[in-house]
């Protein structure tokens, strides 16, 4: 069992056997599942099921996504585990990828964007906050799959102290790459929180996935 495997899992909206959607919620670093879970209200669609992971010890990987990655290992390795391993059990439940909505803040959000980048299909939409693609500068990131017009959601302040602007804007470019539809938008003085803009953002995307 990987670092992650046996962690809590906090389940919400619409039970997953009887859900025609689902959302995959990941934290961020000292945060829980709980705390992203708590944004499931503000999504509100019939059917669709919230399913939250939580990291050992609230931190998926010990230091900055900017660094090599295998100083975030087992970490990062094992966050993957996680995420595919509800992806799996979401499509066993008769839901389709285009069907699965990833989520993340901060931490999340880097994993999220770098599992859509690692698995690219055609998600309902991949929503990244406070985050970007991980490894240090120069790292490129390739597929010969494609998101397929997957909705990409990259959310980021000017001024986030742990996310510079420079890899949010790269980690939209390669995306964009990947063959994801992606809107990247900055706030000005936001800060390392999530806003109701974006909240709005993606009820949007939601709207026309699932409306």
């Amino acid at each position: 069992m990987s670092l992650h495997e046996g962690q809590p899992l906090l389940q919400q909206g619409t039970d997953l056997a009887l859900a025609s959607a689902a959302m995959i919620m990941i934290h961020g670093r000292g945060a829980g599942a709980a705390d992203i879970i708590g944004l499931a209200p503000q999504f509100r669609y019939e059917n669709l099921s919230f399913l939250a992971p939580e990291a050992e010890s609230r931190s998926w990987y010990p230091y900055s996504f900017l660094v090599p990655l295998q100083q975030n290992e087992p970490g990062i390795g094992s966050a993957m585990t996680v995420i595919n391993s509800l992806v799996m059990e979401t499509e066993l439940h008769s839901i389709p990828r285009e069907r699965i909505f990833l989520l993340g803040f901060s931490q999340g959000a880097c994993l999220a964007l770098e599992y859509a980048a690692r698995h690219p299909a055609r998600y309902g939409a991949v929503f990244g906050l406070s985050g970007g693609l991980f490894g240090p500068p120069g790292t490129t990131w390739e597929s010969e799959e494609s998101l397929e017009n997957t909705p990409v959601f990259i959310g980021c302040s000017d001024v986030d102290p742990h996310v510079p602007r420079a890899r949010v804007e790269e980690s939209a470019e390669a995306m964009k790459k990947l063959g994801g539809d992606v809107d990247l938008q900055i706030y000005p003085g936001m800060g390392h929180t999530i806003s109701g803009a974006e909240i709005e953002a993606m009820n949007r995307v939601l709207a026309a996935a699932l409306g």
